[in-house]
C-alpha cells in the first residue's frame, strides 16, 4: 500500500467516527426539539448559538483554524435546527407573520388587467408587457418607475412591468430601491432580447450626427460602438422609445437616438446602424409587480430582501440556511440603507416554492436570523 493510500485509509476511519458522532448529535438535537415543543421554546436561540460557536472555536489554535471550526459547527447547528423544526411548530415573529398574512391574502391573476409601463409606445418595457400578457393587453404608459408603484398602491392599476436587470450592464438599482420602499410583490418575470440600433430622421447620414439620445442604460449597453465616435455628444433621456419620439419630433438630422428597430418603425426614423450593442447576447429581465401576492402555476423562484444585524459573521450565518436547506441562491445584491451609513440591505433570488412543505421552516429561520426579512414574491423564472 502506498503512503497516499494509507493516509486515505486513516481518513476513512476518522470519517466513520465523525459519522457516528454526527448521528449521536442529531439524536440529541431531536431530544432537545421535543423539549422545546413541550415547553413552547423557539428552535433558534441566536445568543446561545453565538456563545456555543465561540466555545467551539476555542478548541482550535490559530485564526484560520478557528474560522474553519466555526464554519463546521455552524453547518452542524443549522442541520440540527432543520431537524428540530420537524417537531416544533412555531408561531413566528413579526416578519414571518407578515409573510403568512400575504400568503393568506394571495389573489388569482386578474382577468383583463390594467397594466402600466414606464416610457412611451415602442419602449422595451412595453414589449415586456406584451410578451407577458399578450398583444391585446390593456396597457398604459407613465413617465417614471415610481408612478407605477404609486398607481398600484392607489388601485389605479393591477400590474406594472419594470426592468430590473440587464445581462451586460447588470442590476437596475432604482427599481430595487422602489421594491424596498413600496409594498408591492413580484408575480412574474419576462426576459426581452435587446437589439439596439442607431436611428435618425429620414435622410440623415452618420457623418451628420452630433448628438445621440437614449436612456442611460441604452448608452451604457452601446458603449463600445459609441467610443468609436468620440465627437458625438451623449444625452440621457427618460426612455429609449421616448428618445426616438423626441428626435422624430425635432426632425434635426444632426440628432440620433438609440433604441429598438420597432421604435424606429413606429416613429418613422431611418436606421443608420443596426446591432450596436456591445454584447450581442443582450437581454433585459423585466418583473411584473402587483399590489397583492400571487402564486401562479410553475413558480420556481423566490425574491426576498433582508437586513442583517451589524456584526461579524451575520451574512455567513444567513447564507448557511440556504445551503443547509438545499436552496440554490441565484442572486445576491446589496444596497445602502438610508440613514445608516455603511450598512446595507440585501436582495436575493433563490430557487423554491413558498408552499413546499419544508419552506415554512426555512422562512421561520430566515426571519429569525435577519434583523428584517421580507418576501418580495414567488414566481416562474423567465426564459
Amino acid at each position: 500500500m502506498s503512503t497516499l493510500d494509507a493516509l486515505r485509509s486513516e481518513i476513512d476511519a476518522v470519517d466513520g467516527e465523525l459519522a457516528a458522532l454526527f448521528q449521536k448529535r442529531m439524536e440529541l438535537a431531536l431530544r432537545v426539539g421535543s423539549y422545546k415543543r413541550e415547553h413552547g421554546i423557539p428552535v433558534l436561540d441566536a445568543a446561545r448559538e453565538r456563545a456555543v460557536l465561540e466555545k467551539r472555536a476555542a478548541f482550535a489554535d490559530g485564526a484560520a483554524e478557528k474560522a474553519d471550526l466555526t464554519a463546521l459547527f455552524e453547518a452542524v447547528m443549522a442541520i440540527s435546527r432543520r431537524r428540530q423544526r420537524r417537531l416544533v411548530r412555531e408561531t413566528g415573529n413579526e416578519d414571518y407573520a407578515c409573510i403568512a398574512a400575504a400568503l393568506s391574502a394571495q389573489r388569482a391573476p386578474v382577468p383583463h388587467p390594467r397594466i402600466l409601463y414606464q416610457g412611451v409606445p415602442g419602449a422595451y418595457s412595453e414589449e415586456g408587457a406584451v410578451r407577458f400578457f399578450g398583444e391585446d393587453c390593456a396597457r398604459s404608459q407613465v413617465d417614471t418607475w415610481e408612478e407605477i408603484f404609486s398607481a398600484l398602491r392607489e388601485d389605479r392599476a393591477d400590474y406594472g412591468v419594470l426592468p430590473i436587470e440587464n445581462s451586460s450592464t447588470g442590476t437596475i438599482h432604482p427599481v430595487y430601491d422602489l421594491l424596498a420602499s413600496y409594498g408591492a410583490y413580484i408575480v412574474g418575470e419576462q426576459v426581452v432580447p435587446v437589439e439596439h440600433c442607431l436611428m435618425a430622421p429620414p435622410g440623415a447620414r452618420l457623418e451628420d450626427i452630433q448628438t445621440v439620445y437614449s436612456h442611460e442604460q441604452g448608452l451604457l449597453q452601446c458603449a463600445a460602438y459609441l467610443k468609436a465616435h468620440p465627437e458625438w455628444k451623449l444625452t440621457p433621456r427618460l426612455n429609449t422609445a421616448e428618445s426616438a419620439r423626441y428626435i422624430a419630433a425635432q426632425q434635426d438630422r444632426t440628432r440620433a437616438a438609440i433604441g429598438s428597430p420597432g421604435a424606429a418603425g413606429l416613429y418613422g426614423l431611418d436606421i443608420l446602424a443596426a446591432g450596436i450593442s456591445t454584447h450581442r447576447d443582450n437581454y433585459t429581465r423585466f418583473v411584473v409587480v402587483s399590489p397583492v401576492m400571487e402564486l401562479r402555476h410553475g413558480r420556481n423562484k423566490v425574491s426576498a430582501l433582508f437586513v442583517l444585524p451589524h456584526r461579524s459573521g451575520a451574512l455567513h450565518e444567513i447564507l448557511s440556511i440556504f445551503a443547509v436547506n438545499g436552496l440554490n441562491l441565484l442572486k445576491l445584491e446589496s444596497r445602502p440603507i438610508s440613514g445608516r451609513n455603511w450598512e446595507y440591505q440585501f436582495f436575493t433570488d433563490f430557487s423554491g416554492n413558498l408552499l413546499a412543505p419544508a419552506m415554512d421552516g426555512v422562512l421561520h429561520e430566515l426571519s429569525q436570523t435577519a434583523e428584517r426579512f421580507r418576501v418580495l414574491g414567488n414566481y416562474r423564472a423567465g426564459e
